[in-house]
């Protein structure tokens, strides 16, 4: 009996403490469930915002701008009280430029980061790339500065907050034919979306204008423009249109002086809008006329505050993609303002977006999420930028 007794008991040990193992087990998995939901209903727990472009690399200027204008979009929201105490965390990726590292960098955004919206990416042919995904997992991602066709097009999560590229280049032939009165085109592009675009556009507007003397491609990248501009010259352009970024163009600006194309009009597209341009280039780029975005010498209060505010924290003039991807921030944390953290709620926001004043202008979408604003007209004139139009 005794030996039964104790078997018995030792039985009734074992089972009481399995039992409080589970119970103690199942109240430990439940705690992180309870944390999670916690964070989705009221706690100070930072929302997340992502951001993806070039942070190193060829093109890293661009997105260097992208991010600190996002930056100081962020501050001022999480200055004037976040969304109901809440701060909002930028969390930037670095594509490199490159179209995989964009994919990946968007996913590691979504999956991994559970942002609520992205602002990028920046190069056209990257943002191709990661659009289709921030779209179908639901994400909203506007681009400020992808201007090739498509972008929007992608599908409903995708805006883009910059001038598409077929209405600016379309307007500067108009305005060199029109208002300059220039007839002989050539034209140099850079073989991506975003060169591509531009050329095809501008070319297609100027021979029914004028006469287009001569096209020449190139890369990002490139250093050496002299075969391009020797073959061009031969054919007598008065104007010289220039598909691409600031960095290249400032080096066929002072190429094609060093060629004897003195008296050509340089021209070109919002790629020109910075003040590495003028650095760059120096005086071969005195004169240049190019469509923008934004204008940094807009004496509008909330242009000059932006600029101010840029220049105390980074110490540098913004250019037009730190302008764009502050109104492109602006615009996502309005949305997130007035629909919550709720990617879907935000997403209808944005689409409804409508005369929305920023400081590249009063952006309202159309049905596919393409801004509509006016296209300016800038000239260097004495190393500094002015405005034509």
């Amino acid at each position: 009996m005794s030996k039964r007794f104790y078997l018995m008991l030792t039985m009734v040990l074992v089972v009481t403490l399995f039992v409080s193992a589970c119970g103690n087990s199942q109240t430990q998995n439940s705690q992180p469930a309870q944390q999670s939901s916690s964070q989705g209903t009221g706690s100070k727990e930072s929302l997340k915002l992502g951001m993806v472009g070039p942070l190193t690399g060829n093109t890293a200027t661009y997105g260097t701008s992208v991010k600190n204008g996002v930056e100081i979009a962020v501050d001022e929201f999480n200055n004037n009280g976040g969304y109901n105490g809440q701060n909002v965390e930028l969390v930037a990726e670095d594509s490199r430029g490159d179209q995989t590292e964009a994919s990946n960098a968007t996913r590691k955004l979504i999956e991994q980061d559970k942002v609520f919206a992205i602002v990028g990416a920046v190069l056209s042919s990257e943002t191709l790339t990661a659009a289709p995904i921030a779209n179908d997992a639901g994400i909203p991602m506007i681009s400020p500065s992808a201007t090739a066709p498509g972008v929007p097009e992608v599908g409903p999560y995708i805006f883009r907050n910059c001038i598409a590229d077929n209405v600016q280049a379309v307007q500067m032939a108009e305005y060199a034919a029109k208002e300059l009165g220039l007839k002989r085109f050539a034209v140099m592009y850079t073989n991506n979306d975003y060169g591509l675009a531009l050329k095809n556009a501008f070319t297609d507007t100027a021979k029914t204008l004028g006469e287009v003397v001569g096209v020449e491609a190139y890369m990002d990248g490139d250093n050496d423009f002299r075969a391009q501009l020797s073959k061009l010259k031969q054919q007598n352009p008065d104007a010289l249109y220039i598909g691409g970024y600031y960095t290249e163009a400032a080096k066929i600006a002072q190429q094609a002086k060093q060629q004897g194309l003195d008296n050509v009009v340089l021209l070109g597209g919002d790629g020109f809008y910075s003040p590495q341009l003028v650095e760059l280039g120096g005086d071969a780029v005195e004169g240049a006329v190019f469509t923008a975005g934004f204008f940094s010498g807009d004496p509008a209060e909330p242009v000059q505050k932006f600029v101010s505010a840029y220049k105390a924290k980074f110490n540098a003039e913004p250019d037009m993609f730190a302008a764009q991807a502050y109104d492109a921030a602006n615009i996502v944390l309005n949305a997130l303002k007035k629909a919550g953290p709720d990617s879907k709620a935000i997403r209808e926001e944005m689409a409804a977006t409508k005369d929305f004043p920023g400081i590249t202008g009063v952006t309202s979408f159309d049905e596919q999420g393409d801004a509509v604003k006016q296209v300016l007209i800038l000239k260097v004139v004495d190393g500094k930028f002015t405005k034509l139009r």
